[in-house]
């Protein structure tokens, strides 16, 4: 890969980290407190739901840092090998942890008696958001299990390719 495009990359997971680092520690206790603020009867999901939210975000840090992981192998040449299989783990295992919060968000909006000051539109909206979330969590895990079992094949391959040479 060149490393112009590598370089690219890294430079976008760099920002992508600092995002995500300020969404925790600014954006979603920020938010919390002014819906809060508006509508005091959200105050005993706010905690809660910031919790999920932080966490949820760390996980997406968590993937960030296994793909800088395989961005270096990538760079060394060393992609092919036993220790990949490592990092892509921890990303699926950080897409199915994030999937499995959505999965309880929805649980809770779907069947917990939360106050809404617009007839439960905000609610529904809610619920419709962790719905798609976990949507594209399952699918996205999927497509990395795929991967894996590419990766998996490619490195069979250069295994082989390695013996016989």
């Amino acid at each position: 890969m060149h490393r112009f495009f590598i370089a690219a990359l890294r430079a976008g997971i760099v920002a992508a980290f600092a995002l995500a680092l300020f969404g925790q520690i600014v954006v979603i206790p920020t938010m919390a407190a002014d819906e809060v603020e508006r509508f005091p009867p959200y105050a005993p999901f706010a905690a809660p739901y910031v919790t999920v939210a932080i966490i949820g975000v760390a996980c997406i840090q968590v993937a960030l840092v296994a793909v800088w992981m395989l961005l270096t192998m990538v760079q060394r040449d060393a992609i092919f090998t036993v220790r990949a299989f490592r990092w892509v783990d921890i990303i699926i295992g950080s897409s199915f942890m994030a999937t499995l919060l959505a999965v309880g968000v929805a649980g809770h909006l779907a069947l917990a008696d939360i106050p809404s000051p617009d007839d439960n539109m905000g609610v529904i909206g809610a619920l419709a958001g962790a719905v798609a979330s976990v949507g594209v969590g399952v699918s996205f895990v999927m497509l990395v299990v795929i991967m894996r079992s590419l990766l998996r094949k490619a490195t069979d391959l250069e295994t082989e390719i390695a013996e016989v040479v």
